[in-house]
Protein backbone atom coordinates (compact mmCIF):
# COMPACT_ATOMS: atom_id res chain seq x y z
CA UNK A 1 0.00 0.00 0.00
CA UNK A 2 1.03 3.59 -1.17
CA UNK A 3 -0.41 6.62 0.11
CA UNK A 4 1.13 9.71 -2.17
CA UNK A 5 2.73 12.35 -0.30
CA UNK A 6 0.44 14.67 -2.29
CA UNK A 7 -2.58 12.60 -0.09
CA UNK A 8 -0.41 11.86 2.92
CA UNK A 9 0.10 16.03 3.39
CA UNK A 10 -3.86 16.56 3.74
CA UNK A 11 -4.36 13.62 5.70
CA UNK A 12 -1.97 14.98 8.37
CA UNK A 13 -4.51 17.65 8.32
CA UNK A 14 -7.39 16.20 10.02
CA UNK A 15 -11.07 15.48 9.15
CA UNK A 16 -11.47 15.90 5.19
CA UNK A 17 -14.11 17.56 3.32
CA UNK A 18 -15.16 15.62 0.11
CA UNK A 19 -17.55 18.60 -2.07
CA UNK A 20 -19.87 16.05 -3.71
CA UNK A 21 -19.88 16.88 -7.42
CA UNK A 22 -18.31 20.65 -6.17
CA UNK A 23 -21.19 22.87 -4.92
CA UNK A 24 -23.93 24.04 -6.67
CA UNK A 25 -26.99 26.67 -6.01
CA UNK A 26 -28.45 29.91 -7.53
CA UNK A 27 -27.47 29.36 -11.33
CA UNK A 28 -24.11 27.51 -10.88
CA UNK A 29 -24.77 23.15 -11.48
CA UNK A 30 -22.68 20.61 -9.98
CA UNK A 31 -20.29 18.95 -11.65
CA UNK A 32 -18.90 22.19 -13.16
CA UNK A 33 -16.13 24.07 -13.54
CA UNK A 34 -17.57 26.67 -11.01
CA UNK A 35 -19.34 24.53 -9.01
CA UNK A 36 -15.41 22.99 -8.33
CA UNK A 37 -14.35 26.46 -7.47
CA UNK A 38 -16.94 27.51 -5.05
CA UNK A 39 -16.39 24.50 -3.77
CA UNK A 40 -12.68 25.06 -2.81
CA UNK A 41 -14.05 28.83 -2.10
CA UNK A 42 -15.59 26.95 1.07
CA UNK A 43 -12.76 24.70 2.14
CA UNK A 44 -12.97 21.34 0.42
CA UNK A 45 -10.28 19.01 0.31
CA UNK A 46 -11.07 16.79 -2.36
CA UNK A 47 -13.60 17.10 -5.35
CA UNK A 48 -15.70 14.26 -6.05
CA UNK A 49 -17.19 14.12 -9.45
CA UNK A 50 -17.95 11.96 -12.15
CA UNK A 51 -17.34 11.06 -15.54
CA UNK A 52 -18.62 9.55 -18.90
CA UNK A 53 -17.45 8.86 -22.17
CA UNK A 54 -18.91 10.22 -25.57
CA UNK A 55 -19.63 7.76 -28.71
CA UNK A 56 -16.43 9.06 -29.92
CA UNK A 57 -14.34 7.57 -26.83
CA UNK A 58 -13.74 11.00 -25.20
CA UNK A 59 -13.95 11.64 -21.48
CA UNK A 60 -16.79 14.06 -20.00
CA UNK A 61 -16.80 15.08 -16.44
CA UNK A 62 -21.11 14.73 -15.92
CA UNK A 63 -22.98 11.50 -13.99
CA UNK A 64 -23.89 8.94 -16.12
CA UNK A 65 -27.71 8.31 -16.61
CA UNK A 66 -28.65 12.17 -15.57
CA UNK A 67 -29.31 13.73 -18.29
CA UNK A 68 -33.02 14.26 -17.95
CA UNK A 69 -32.38 15.90 -14.08
CA UNK A 70 -29.19 17.69 -15.27
CA UNK A 71 -29.73 19.10 -18.81
CA UNK A 72 -33.67 18.72 -19.56
CA UNK A 73 -33.02 16.95 -22.04
CA UNK A 74 -34.16 13.22 -23.07
CA UNK A 75 -30.27 12.25 -24.91
CA UNK A 76 -27.32 10.12 -23.84
CA UNK A 77 -24.18 11.78 -23.77
CA UNK A 78 -22.68 7.97 -24.41
CA UNK A 79 -24.65 8.02 -28.24
CA UNK A 80 -23.26 11.38 -28.91
CA UNK A 81 -19.94 12.97 -30.33
CA UNK A 82 -17.40 15.42 -28.29
CA UNK A 83 -18.29 18.21 -30.16
CA UNK A 84 -22.02 17.55 -29.76
CA UNK A 85 -21.76 17.63 -26.21
CA UNK A 86 -19.51 20.52 -26.36
CA UNK A 87 -22.09 22.72 -27.43
CA UNK A 88 -24.35 21.33 -24.47
CA UNK A 89 -25.06 23.87 -21.57
CA UNK A 90 -26.27 22.54 -18.16
CA UNK A 91 -30.13 23.95 -16.80
CA UNK A 92 -30.09 25.30 -13.26
CA UNK A 93 -32.15 24.14 -10.51
CA UNK A 94 -35.81 25.81 -12.34
CA UNK A 95 -34.74 24.42 -15.13
CA UNK A 96 -33.46 27.24 -16.75
CA UNK A 97 -30.63 26.97 -19.39
CA UNK A 98 -27.29 28.70 -17.99
CA UNK A 99 -24.02 29.18 -19.49
CA UNK A 100 -22.05 26.43 -17.87
CA UNK A 101 -20.72 23.46 -20.52
CA UNK A 102 -19.72 20.04 -19.74
CA UNK A 103 -16.47 20.14 -19.34
CA UNK A 104 -14.15 17.56 -20.60
CA UNK A 105 -11.97 15.31 -18.62
CA UNK A 106 -8.84 17.07 -19.71
CA UNK A 107 -10.29 20.65 -18.67
CA UNK A 108 -11.36 19.39 -15.60
CA UNK A 109 -7.93 17.36 -14.27
CA UNK A 110 -5.81 20.72 -15.67
CA UNK A 111 -7.92 22.82 -13.27
CA UNK A 112 -7.75 21.51 -10.32
CA UNK A 113 -4.10 20.15 -10.99
CA UNK A 114 -2.55 20.72 -7.56
CA UNK A 115 -5.15 22.09 -5.84
CA UNK A 116 -6.47 19.38 -4.41
CA UNK A 117 -7.39 15.77 -4.33
CA UNK A 118 -9.59 14.24 -6.56
CA UNK A 119 -12.16 11.74 -6.61
CA UNK A 120 -13.12 9.92 -10.45
CA UNK A 121 -15.71 8.29 -9.74
CA UNK A 122 -18.00 6.17 -12.18
CA UNK A 123 -14.91 4.94 -14.53
CA UNK A 124 -15.45 1.35 -14.21
CA UNK A 125 -18.97 1.68 -16.16
CA UNK A 126 -16.99 0.74 -19.36
CA UNK A 127 -14.31 3.78 -20.61
CA UNK A 128 -11.98 2.71 -17.08
CA UNK A 129 -9.20 2.72 -19.45
CA UNK A 130 -9.66 5.78 -21.16
CA UNK A 131 -10.15 7.13 -18.08
CA UNK A 132 -6.95 5.96 -16.42
CA UNK A 133 -5.21 6.90 -19.77
CA UNK A 134 -6.12 10.53 -19.24
CA UNK A 135 -5.02 10.90 -15.80
CA UNK A 136 -1.79 9.59 -16.79
CA UNK A 137 -1.24 12.34 -19.67
CA UNK A 138 -1.91 14.77 -17.01
CA UNK A 139 0.68 13.84 -14.61
CA UNK A 140 -1.54 13.22 -11.74
CA UNK A 141 -1.73 9.71 -10.36
CA UNK A 142 -0.62 11.08 -7.13
CA UNK A 143 -3.68 13.47 -6.78
CA UNK A 144 -6.25 11.26 -7.82
CA UNK A 145 -8.39 8.35 -6.20
CA UNK A 146 -10.35 5.84 -7.51
CA UNK A 147 -12.95 3.56 -6.10
CA UNK A 148 -15.31 0.90 -7.88
CA UNK A 149 -17.81 -1.58 -6.60
CA UNK A 150 -15.24 -4.55 -5.20
CA UNK A 151 -16.96 -6.57 -7.90
CA UNK A 152 -14.00 -9.15 -8.59
CA UNK A 153 -14.73 -8.14 -12.33
CA UNK A 154 -13.83 -4.62 -11.34
CA UNK A 155 -11.02 -5.03 -9.01
CA UNK A 156 -9.47 -7.40 -11.87
CA UNK A 157 -9.53 -4.32 -13.99
CA UNK A 158 -7.83 -2.52 -11.52
CA UNK A 159 -5.57 -4.69 -11.08
CA UNK A 160 -4.28 -4.58 -14.68
CA UNK A 161 -4.51 -1.20 -15.67
CA UNK A 162 -4.12 1.05 -12.54
CA UNK A 163 -1.88 -0.96 -9.97
CA UNK A 164 -0.35 2.11 -9.08
CA UNK A 165 -3.50 4.61 -8.49
CA UNK A 166 -4.76 5.12 -4.92
CA UNK A 167 -7.90 2.86 -4.78
CA UNK A 168 -10.95 2.54 -2.63
CA UNK A 169 -13.85 -0.02 -2.59
CA UNK A 170 -17.15 0.81 -2.07
CA UNK A 171 -18.17 -1.57 0.92
CA UNK A 172 -21.83 -1.53 1.76
CA UNK A 173 -23.01 -2.66 5.15
CA UNK A 174 -20.53 -5.76 5.15
CA UNK A 175 -16.56 -6.27 4.38
CA UNK A 176 -16.19 -9.52 2.11
CA UNK A 177 -13.40 -7.78 -0.23
CA UNK A 178 -10.80 -6.60 1.70
CA UNK A 179 -9.13 -10.04 1.92
CA UNK A 180 -9.58 -10.43 -1.84
CA UNK A 181 -8.06 -7.32 -2.36
CA UNK A 182 -5.55 -7.70 -0.25
CA UNK A 183 -3.97 -10.47 -1.97
CA UNK A 184 -3.90 -8.95 -5.46
CA UNK A 185 -1.76 -6.17 -7.02
CA UNK A 186 -3.77 -2.89 -6.01
CA UNK A 187 -2.98 -0.04 -4.17
CA UNK A 188 -5.86 -0.30 -1.36
CA UNK A 189 -5.03 2.96 0.65
CA UNK A 190 -8.94 3.37 2.16
CA UNK A 191 -12.35 2.31 1.95
CA UNK A 192 -15.56 4.17 1.35
CA UNK A 193 -18.59 2.64 3.79
CA UNK A 194 -22.20 2.26 3.07
CA UNK A 195 -24.60 1.23 5.92
CA UNK A 196 -28.27 1.49 6.72
CA UNK A 197 -27.86 0.96 10.39
CA UNK A 198 -25.74 1.94 13.52
CA UNK A 199 -25.09 -2.08 13.95
CA UNK A 200 -23.90 -2.43 10.38
CA UNK A 201 -20.14 -4.46 10.71
CA UNK A 202 -18.14 -1.86 8.74
CA UNK A 203 -19.34 0.85 11.48
CA UNK A 204 -18.19 -0.69 14.75
CA UNK A 205 -15.18 0.69 16.49
CA UNK A 206 -13.64 -2.82 16.10
CA UNK A 207 -13.67 -3.17 12.27
CA UNK A 208 -12.28 0.41 11.56
CA UNK A 209 -9.97 0.16 14.17
CA UNK A 210 -8.62 -2.76 12.23
CA UNK A 211 -8.51 -0.91 8.90
CA UNK A 212 -6.94 2.08 10.84
CA UNK A 213 -3.99 -0.22 12.07
CA UNK A 214 -3.70 -1.20 7.99
CA UNK A 215 -2.85 2.29 7.23
CA UNK A 216 -6.13 2.75 5.52
CA UNK A 217 -8.20 6.07 5.96
CA UNK A 218 -12.15 5.92 5.58
CA UNK A 219 -14.75 7.54 3.68
CA UNK A 220 -18.20 8.22 4.84
CA UNK A 221 -21.27 9.67 2.91
CA UNK A 222 -23.34 12.37 4.65
CA UNK A 223 -25.00 12.98 1.55
CA UNK A 224 -28.30 11.92 -0.02
CA UNK A 225 -29.30 10.60 -2.91
CA UNK A 226 -32.94 9.58 -1.78
CA UNK A 227 -34.06 9.85 1.88
CA UNK A 228 -35.62 6.33 1.17
CA UNK A 229 -31.97 4.70 0.80
CA UNK A 230 -29.55 5.77 4.06
CA UNK A 231 -25.92 5.69 2.87
CA UNK A 232 -24.76 6.32 6.62
CA UNK A 233 -27.65 5.51 9.20
CA UNK A 234 -29.46 9.03 8.76
CA UNK A 235 -26.32 10.57 9.96
CA UNK A 236 -26.43 12.96 6.95
CA UNK A 237 -25.76 16.88 5.74
CA UNK A 238 -30.00 17.30 6.31
CA UNK A 239 -29.83 16.75 9.16
CA UNK A 240 -26.96 18.50 10.36
CA UNK A 241 -27.82 22.03 8.36
CA UNK A 242 -31.14 21.96 10.30
CA UNK A 243 -30.37 22.30 13.43
CA UNK A 244 -28.54 18.77 14.43
CA UNK A 245 -25.38 19.05 13.64
CA UNK A 246 -23.72 16.75 16.22
CA UNK A 247 -25.93 13.49 15.27
CA UNK A 248 -25.67 14.69 11.42
CA UNK A 249 -21.52 14.96 11.20
CA UNK A 250 -20.80 14.97 14.71
CA UNK A 251 -21.73 11.28 14.90
CA UNK A 252 -19.53 10.30 11.69
CA UNK A 253 -16.38 12.15 13.45
CA UNK A 254 -16.89 10.38 16.50
CA UNK A 255 -16.33 7.22 14.87
CA UNK A 256 -12.87 8.09 13.52
CA UNK A 257 -13.74 8.61 9.68
CA UNK A 258 -11.22 10.31 8.05
CA UNK A 259 -13.36 11.76 5.01
CA UNK A 260 -16.50 13.05 4.77
CA UNK A 261 -18.56 13.75 1.35
CA UNK A 262 -20.99 16.61 1.61
CA UNK A 263 -23.35 18.87 -0.27
CA UNK A 264 -22.43 21.61 2.19
CA UNK A 265 -18.24 21.85 2.61
CA UNK A 266 -18.55 25.50 4.40
CA UNK A 267 -20.68 24.63 7.13
CA UNK A 268 -19.17 21.54 7.45
CA UNK A 269 -15.73 23.07 7.63
CA UNK A 270 -17.15 25.51 10.56
CA UNK A 271 -18.93 22.70 12.68
CA UNK A 272 -15.01 21.14 12.54
CA UNK A 273 -13.20 23.13 13.23
CA UNK A 274 -15.62 25.24 16.39
CA UNK A 275 -15.53 21.28 17.87
CA UNK A 276 -11.70 21.65 17.79
CA UNK A 277 -11.71 24.75 19.83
Amino acid sequence: MEISSYVQDYLNRGILIAAHRGVAGGDIPFNTLAAFEVALQQGADIIETDVVQSADKKMFIFHPNQEKNHLNQDIKLTKMTAEEISKIRYVNFDKNITEYPIPNLDEALEYLKGRCLINLDHGWRGWFKDMIDVVRRHDMVDQVIIKTPPNLEYLKMVEELAPDFMYMPVISETDTCSEIIEKMDINYVGAELVFSTEQAEIVQPEYIEKQKKKGRFLWVNAIIFSYKTQLSAGHTDSLAVTGNPEEGWGWLIDRKFDIIQTDWPMMLKEFIRNRNK
